[in-house]
Order: structure tokens, then sequence, then C-alpha cells
């Protein structure tokens, strides 16, 4: 796979920023209410460092090796360096989840509550967690489903005591996603939380006119993975 130039990636941050400003601005919000997720999953550290050295702070990984092999070196060099882990978590790795990530959005079944509660225990550390809900009912895709969503969010503070700051959704691809992202959106309202993750590079910006607060992009600024 060929890596995009640190010209082409900070000129892609530039106009992703430029784009969310102005979708900010057609939902009378502030575009610093809006955080620009940069999805760097099977990117390599030079196409981050890029991203790094043109401002971008807040990334996004999809395996917990990837993201393991990747940014501990980046954080030293780079402090200020966010790591949202956005794909499936395998329970047994919830303990490397929560020693690397800032922020687990995935947390989705039962199983991966109890292993994230006993690996914030064993580590003393509480990334923010965001509950993945499956809004369209998708058998193939992951997040809890629509129907248990309330009580799975109700066990994941008051049964483990979990950090759940939010949610996530990735609607259908065939779709239109408003409803998906209106549905979220009040879901996160009636439980008092204040993190959205909705949105990607194709749909990003009906997800802002949404209420999102974090947005995921990785072609709008990596260009097509390969």
């Amino acid at each position: 796979m060929s890596t995009a130039p640190a010209s082409v990636i900070a000129a892609n941050l530039a106009r992703a920023r430029e784009r969310i400003a102005e979708a900010c601005a057609r939902a009378n919000r502030k575009a610093e209410s809006v955080t620009l997720v940069a999805v760097s999953k099977t990117q390599p550290a030079a196409a981050v460092a890029a991203a790094l050295a043109a401002g971008q702070t807040v990334f996004g990984e999809n395996r917990v090796q990837e993201a393991a092999a990747k940014f501990p070196a980046l954080r030293a060099d780079w402090p200020a360096l966010r790591l949202h882990l956005i794909g499936a978590l395998q329970t047994n790795k919830a303990r490397d989840a929560v020693r690397l990530a800032d922020v687990i959005e995935s947390l989705d079944r039962p199983r991966l509550a109890a292993a994230l509660a006993e690996a914030m225990r064993k580590e003393g550390r509480q990334p923010a967690l965001l509950v993945q809900v499956n809004t369209g009912d998708e058998p193939q895709k992951a997040g809890v489903p629509r129907a248990e969503a309330e009580a799975f969010l109700r066990a994941c503070r008051e049964e483990h005591g979990l950090p759940v700051r939010g949610l996530m959704c990735i609607p259908p691809l065939a779709e239109d996603p408003r409803p998906h992202f209106e549905y979220l959106a009040g879901l996160a309202a009636r439980h008092g939380l204040p993190v959205l993750s909705m949105g990607m590079s194709a749909d990003f910006e009906v997800a802002i006119a949404c209420g999102a607060t974090h947005v995921r992009l990785g072609t709008a600024i990596f260009g097509a993975r390969g």
C-alpha cells in the first residue's frame, strides 16, 4: 500500500477541518464542539506522524495489536496524542486496550463490560468508554441491539461502575444515516451522555447536523486504503 505524502495528509486535514467548521456553522454550532478522530488503521506510523506534524492529535485504530505497534513510540514524541479504539474488541484484549487507549468506543456486550471493569481495576487506569449501538440491528455488525441498549447502559454504569461517556454507531451502508444519528442522539440525551461518536468520511456533515461530538475520518485524510 502506498502512503500519501505528508503534504497531502496536511492538505486533507485542513480541508476536513474546513468542512467540519462549515457543517457546524450550518447547524449553529461552534466548530470546536466537534472533535476530528483521524482513523489511522492500516496506515504506517509515518502517516500518523505526518498528521501529528500538521496539528492532528486524536486518532482511531481498529485493532489493539496494530495500535500497540505504532502508538507508544509516537506518544513519546507527541505527548498530546490521544488514541481511540474504534473496532470490535475481544475480551482477551481488554487489559491491553485499557493500558493503551484513552477512549474505547466499542463497548457492546456484557462479557466485555465485565472484562473492562476487571482490567481497569488491575491497571489502575480508566479510559473513557462509549457504548456502540447497532442502530440498524444488522446481524453481521458489532454493537448492542437497539432493544437492549437502555438496559445495557444501565448495567454498565450500575453493575460494573464503568465510566461510560457516550455512544457510537455505524449506520447501515445503504440507508439514509440521518434517522440512525437522530436515534443515537436521543438515546444519549435520555441517559445524560455528552459524547456522540458518529459520522465518517461519507456522512460526517449529516452527523454534525444531528449532534455528533466526534467524527471519524480515515479516507478523507489518509486516502483510500490499499
